[in-house]
């Protein structure tokens, strides 16, 4: 079960938009995620390439827990508002809720439930 200082840590790493070292920091080495009914990534060397590789492609980044984030024993219940504004001009807006199954001080199993059609970017004018 983790304490919710950890969640707290958790949560402002993500908010700095360090969401690989995030993941290095807080996931188990045998971790894995899930995006909707899509087969689950697994292992954090896995998951921290894949970060990586998405934030690869990222001009700015704005990562926002919306509160209030529930805990109850091993498993913590998050909604997030992420924008992605793209290196190509176009930007992605996603909410989406994360399922967390904790081990101990470590989030062992994560799975995110979102609209896939909030992925499509879009190419904003001012």
């Amino acid at each position: 079960m983790p304490l919710e200082e950890t969640v707290e840590r958790f949560i402002a790493r993500v908010e700095e938009n360090k969401h690989d070292s995030a993941i290095e920091e807080f996931y188990t080495i045998d971790a894995t995620m899930q995006e909707n009914q899509l087969e689950p990534r697994a292992g954090r060397d896995v998951l921290v390439a894949n970060e990586r590789e998405v934030l690869s492609k990222v001009k700015t980044l704005h990562s926002k827990c919306i509160r209030p984030v529930f805990i109850h024993g091993d498993y913590v219940v998050i909604r997030w508002s992420f924008q992605f504004d793209w290196l190509n001009g176009t930007t992605t807006k996603i909410e989406e809720i994360t399922h967390q199954r904790w081990k101990g001080e470590q989030i062992a199993e994560e799975h995110f439930f979102y609209d896939s059609s909030q992925l499509k970017p879009k190419k904003f004018t001012k």
